[in-house]
């Protein structure tokens, strides 16, 4: 097969039957698989009853995101994978507008479409927008969005452009690419493991692509909510041990020291909220990130010609300082 929509749904039936006719009507070209996370609602019954079209890979366990893409991709042969999230409502034409670009560019490894906000169509939403990148202290923006502040979209970034990262909510990938280098990183769990990829797959060459003629709309939050002390302890975790993996040694050390005093600074906000268990899970994230230094050691990249792509400046203090909040006032 040429192209698989792959789906990981982990206790989302409700988001099944939501968004998952949008898929099979505008993905005609494509085979479409749901992957299940070892789910404990009857998404499995549910799936088999309503829609016997889609193809259903069951997993033994819940692997989370990173892992469980691993076992589900393991199962299919395609020249393409497309990752989706099951709270994604795709449009018309957004599968075959991506391919296309992909078929006439060998050395585009990895895309993703504009990413709207499903509650606010006309706003960019928080997981990809139009495309991510990274600054030189390793925070992630994106075109359309910073930090938790989305853009009304008035078509301003519409135009077809490299990126550093794309999303995980719909990430295509050609599959030869995403098996050479092993997937996501599976210790990653959730969260920043599609930033990771991307970031070790452009370290050899490829390219990242944002194609915003493709739509999709995103619900966002769907398995673990904004306030999840969870999110918050693998986002910290994960983002530092991306650091080591794809930063260079001559500036690595000095890097992740500054991260974990800004880090700090960071969870001062959640004394403010009031919530003490966000603080408790920044803490166990910085000693779950030691641990893994070993494991890390021995995953760094063998290149690190992406260093040289990231934002020059400081995504935060052109934020909380200069008040900057669109992407066209850092990189017009």
């Amino acid at each position: 097969m040429k192209t698989a929509v792959v789906i990981l749904n982990f206790n989302g039936k409700a988001f099944l039957e939501l968004f998952l006719p949008s898929v099979i009507t505008h993905s005609k070209n494509a085979d479409v698989f749901v992957a299940d996370n070892a789910s404990t609602d009857d998404s499995i019954d549910f799936l088999k009853n309503s829609f016997p079209e889609v193809n259903v890979i069951k997993l033994a366990k819940n692997y989370g995101f990173a892992g469980g893409y691993n076992e589900a991709l393991k199962q299919i042969d395609a020249t393409y994978f497309v990752l989706l999230n099951s709270d994604v409502e795709v449009t018309e034409n957004w599968l075959e507008s991506v391919i296309t670009k992909l078929d006439n560019d060998p050395a585009i490894a990895a895309a993703q479409p504009k990413i709207l906000d499903y509650k606010n169509k006309n706003h960019f939403e928080y997981a990809g927008a139009s495309g991510g990148f990274l600054d030189f202290l390793l925070y992630p923006f994106c075109r359309g969005r910073i930090f938790y502040s989305c853009e009304e979209d008035t078509g301003q970034y519409d135009r077809e452009m490299e990126i550093f990262w794309a999303t995980g909510a719909c990430l295509f990938i050609r599959a030869d690419v995403y098996k050479s280098f092993g997937g996501f990183d599976a210790r990653f769990f959730a969260h920043m493991e599609e930033v990771d990829l991307c970031w070790r797959i452009k370290n050899e060459g490829h390219k990242v692509y944002c194609f915003p003629q493709s739509v999709v709309y995103h619900v966002g939050g769907g398995t673990l909510q904004k306030s999840n002390p969870y999110k918050t302890f693998l986002n910290y975790r994960n983002n530092l041990a991306m650091i080591f993996k794809n930063v260079p040694a001559g500036v690595l050390f000095p890097i992740i020291f500054f991260r974990l005093i800004l880090d700090g600074v960071s969870s001062l906000r959640y004394l403010k909220e009031g919530t003490v268990k966000d603080i408790w899970a920044v803490i166990k994230a910085h000693f779950a990130f030691y641990a893994m230094i070993p494991y890390l050691m021995k995953n760094r990249s063998k290149r690190f010609l992406a260093y040289e792509e990231l934002f020059p400046k400081s995504i935060i203090w052109l934020y909380f300082y200069k008040k900057i909040r669109k992407f066209s006032e850092l990189i017009p």
